[in-house]
């Protein structure tokens, strides 16, 4: 479960009051809005980049409000991937694992399994330099996915992606979905994205967030 409850947060003059939203356990919640809305500014409270001023952040029922972003168990996606430049892509999906001192057997054999789930087996020895921006965000949801977290965050991830890539990666997150079972906030401007990905679905607007139901299925 991801839960704000009356979340205010600010970005310089820009403040959120009295934000509130709930995506139940496994959930894959969706937040729309157009850009500057505060879309990020939301997401960056919940991974604790971003103080919140007052309220509440719940996740799996644990107040995380005041932790620090490495203790509340969340695998980020930002828009750009963030991949790093040197490593390849078998090291970039072990990368959490290994600064977590788990067992050398056992990352390897969670990136393999974490490389066939997102069908980039055949890239394991490749640096980011090169790779399509598909197989970009595949590398950096599998590291998000690495050390299997209880709470999934994805800020535009699908952004810069042609059309036929964004609806590839639209069902293979919705196969990570089934598999993984991880409760996900999705970050978006994209109706089309939003419609085919959320439940729920919200939309942020002029400083209020609202359930909305999804059209297209």
């Amino acid at each position: 479960m991801i839960s704000l409850e009356r979340v205010t947060v600010s970005a310089g003059n820009f403040v959120l009051r009295d934000i509130s939203l709930t995506i139940p356990s496994g959930g894959y919640g969706v937040l729309m809005g157009k850009t500057g809305c505060g879309k990020t500014t939301i997401l960056e409270s919940i991974l604790g980049l971003r103080p919140i001023h007052s309220g509440r952040i719940l996740l799996e029922d644990r107040d995380v409000s005041q932790l620090a972003p490495a203790l509340r168990g969340i695998g980020y996606v930002p828009q750009d991937g963030a991949l790093f430049s040197r490593m390849t892509v078998r090291q970039q999906l072990g990368f959490a694992l290994v600064i977590r001192h788990i067992q050398e057997t056992v990352i390897r054999a969670r990136v393999e399994e974490l490389a066939e789930m997102l069908g980039i087996t055949h890239l394991l020895d490749r640096i980011p330099r090169g790779l399509s921006g598909g197989e970009r965000q595949r590398v950096a949801l599998g590291r998000a996915l690495s050390f299997i977290p209880r709470v999934l965050c994805l800020d535009e991830p699908l952004s810069a992606l042609d059309s036929e890539t964004r609806q590839q990666m639209c069902e293979l997150l919705l196969k990570i979905r089934r598999h993984t079972g991880v409760t996900t906030l999705h970050v978006t401007h994209n109706l089309d994205e939003a419609e085919q990905l959320a439940a729920p679905l919200f939309r942020l607007a002029e400083g209020h967030i609202e359930q909305v139901e999804p059209t297209a299925r």
